[in-house]
């Protein structure tokens, strides 16, 4: 629970203590958070709103929480398995881009025009169509007047009622169940644990290689799952060499003195595998999608070039990178994907649902 702390000595313990405090203070907006949220769900539920259903299967990821549950790695597994033998579009809000309204990405773009994630799904897929717009209804309905569509992913929709999605993929991190959550803004649920129902596929993302079958079936009991509802188990991988401005080979990385550039919701698992290696890293930490500015660039290209070892790099995220690869010439990035201990299974259910177009 978020409002659990132990009091220690030091000022980063206190600090997390007093915001955890202010947070269970807030409680009372969660209550009235929760009942909003609920009300707004009861009304698709039972048709008060409506939603919009397509001809064409329509895929929503999403999460219950915040964010760094593993989107993006997610909706990059399902393009790598629908885009030989199917038309895919991916169809993302573009969080925090300057544009509005609907805008089909190409070359020309950046990520201030069209978000992070888009953009990374453009240029590592150029199969795909990949659009943005904030209204997901008029999204979709302007893919389909320009491209002869099979299939539409929606990336970060599980909330987006206006869209009667065919297949809801429901991501919840390993270490960070939302059942062990609170709504807003004591905890960070964006609705309660009930949404959950909606689900037709739940995937505890980020978990440990050596995942019992035990502890499995315990959070499965946590979760509260159906006997509807699809579970899978999945894991985070790192590519064998760094990319950008330096192709270091993983194997080798040790050797190097590390300036860690992170701006996602979750570096953790990230700073964590680099220190498994026994890198000497700095990790300089900011917000989820954040928007760097000129003087921020000015300190960590100093923090780099204060760095005398021979052998050093200047290392980000794939998101991150996207935002930053025209601001700092000596930045390199590590790609990150997911996998399923159970792929075969996984795939062959994808497979089977857009042949069906519903579970």
């Amino acid at each position: 629970m978020y409002f659990r702390a132990n009091i220690a000595l030091s000022g980063f313990s206190l600090k997390i203590y007093f915001v955890s405090l202010f947070r269970f203070l807030l409680f009372p907006l969660t209550l009235l958070y929760d009942f909003v949220t609920r009300i707004r769900n009861y009304f698709y539920d039972v048709g008060f709103f409506k939603s919009k259903s397509f001809d064409i299967p329509v895929i929503a990821v999403g999460n219950l929480s915040v964010g760094g549950t593993g989107k993006t790695p997610q909706i990059e597994y399902l393009i790598k398995l629908l885009q030989n033998d199917t038309k895919v579009a991916v169809l993302s809000r573009g969080y925090k881009r300057k544009t509005t309204g609907f805008v089909l990405i190409n070359d020309a773009h950046t990520s201030q025009d069209v978000g992070d994630e888009p953009l990374q799904f453009f240029k590592k897929f150029p199969k795909i169509c990949v659009a943005v717009d904030e209204n997901r209804v008029n999204g979709i309905q302007e893919l389909q007047k320009k491209y002869p569509l099979d299939l539409v992913l929606l990336d970060d929709a599980f909330q987006h009622r206006k869209v009667k999605a065919n297949c809801y993929i429901l991501l919840t991190k390993f270490d960070d169940l939302y059942s062990d959550d609170f709504v807003l803004p004591t905890g960070n649920l964006r609705e309660s644990r009930g949404g959950a129902k909606r689900a037709h596929i739940i995937i505890v993302t980020k978990c440990p290689i050596d995942l019992s079958l035990a502890k499995k079936q315990d959070i499965k009991k946590k979760l509260k799952v159906t006997s509807k509802q699809h579970v899978f188990f999945s894991t985070i991988s790192y590519h064998n060499k760094t990319s950008g401005n330096q192709n270091i080979p993983l194997k080798t990385l040790s050797d190097y003195e590390i300036v860690l550039l992170t701006g996602i919701a979750n570096p953790t698992p990230l700073v964590s595998f680099l220190k498994a290696k026994d890198n000497k890293v700095h990790h300089l930490k900011y917000s989820d999608h954040h928007q760097f500015t000129a003087k921020e660039i000015d300190v960590i290209t100093a923090k780099y070039s204060s760095i005398t070892s021979e052998k050093k790099i200047l290392l980000t995220t794939e998101k991150d990178y996207m935002r930053l690869s025209d601001k700092i010439s000596s930045l390199s990035y590590l790609k990150m994907s997911t996998n399923f201990e159970e792929n075969d299974h996984f795939d062959t259910l994808i497979r089977s649902f857009f042949k069906k177009h519903q579970f």
